[in-house]
């Protein structure tokens, strides 16, 4: 019994992360360069558990657990503007910000704009930064090209800084739509990118197939707590009769 109680309980805890991801999921589903979080689970026979201050194997419990959650770093679809401001990335390189703490993050979110002093910045997360700092323009009349050179009456004043995140990597995430890749990897040879001006990228979240995920996570869930709840009645009727003989 002990081990039912095992299985439902970290049954619950499962399904309760992959609906809280969910959930994060859909609320920024119109977040442009939003990357939908996933939680991978895993199954083990054998379960730790404390004896005498040490740990041994139990030998016989089968549990899911929930291991990580895994950010999906997918390519999403464009809407295409007329904004010089906006811009989207066709490959697995990411637009560096530069927080107000000096912190460097990365992002797909490439709706950006200027500052009272002239600076590229994304919203409150920061500016935008490019090979020589933080991207100053003082005007909304320029260019970038794929390359990612900023081009100012014809002249190039900088480049983009971008940084190649490879598509199964781990990265942590943090608000305003940043995250952070502890990685330096260069682009790979035969991997190419394309900057695309007049553009901005969607979400990867995929709102249909969200909403299905979760309805089977919310029944999988009551599953498990029907479980529980019929276990302890067991449990229950067990110890009386126990303790009428």
């Amino acid at each position: 019994m002990l081990r039912g109680y095992y299985n439902a309980a970290q049954g619950m805890i499962v399904k309760q992360r992959q609906l809280d991801a969910i959930g994060n999921n859909i609320a920024n589903i119109n977040t442009a360069g939003y990357r939908k979080d996933e939680i991978v689970t895993n199954t083990f026979l054998d379960e730790l558990i404390l004896v005498n201050g040490r740990r041994e194997t139990s030998g016989h419990l089968l549990q899911t657990y929930a291991d990580i959650s895994k950010t999906n770093l997918e390519q999403s679809n464009f809407t295409y503007t007329e904004s010089n401001f906006d811009m989207a990335i066709y490959g697995n390189v990411y637009f560096n910000i530069r927080g107000q703490d000096g912190t460097v993050y990365q992002t797909r979110n490439g709706q950006f704009e200027l500052d009272g002093d002239g600076y590229l910045i994304l919203g409150k997360a920061g500016r935008v930064q490019g090979r020589n700092g933080d991207i100053r323009l003082n005007t909304g009349d320029f260019e970038v090209n794929n390359a990612g050179d900023i081009i100012v009456n014809g002249e190039i004043v900088d480049r983009l800084l971008l940084t190649y995140i490879p598509p199964d990597a781990d990265v942590d995430k943090f608000g305003n739509n940043l995250m952070q890749y502890g990685g330096n990897e260069q682009l790979p040879d035969g991997e190419y990118y394309d900057i695309i001006q007049g553009a901005w990228e969607h979400s990867n979240v995929d709102g249909n197939k969200e909403v299905t995920q979760m309805m089977e996570a919310h029944r999988l869930y009551q599953a498990n707590s029907q479980i529980l709840k019929q276990l302890d009645q067991i449990n229950t009727k067990a110890q009386e009769i126990a303790s009428v003989s």
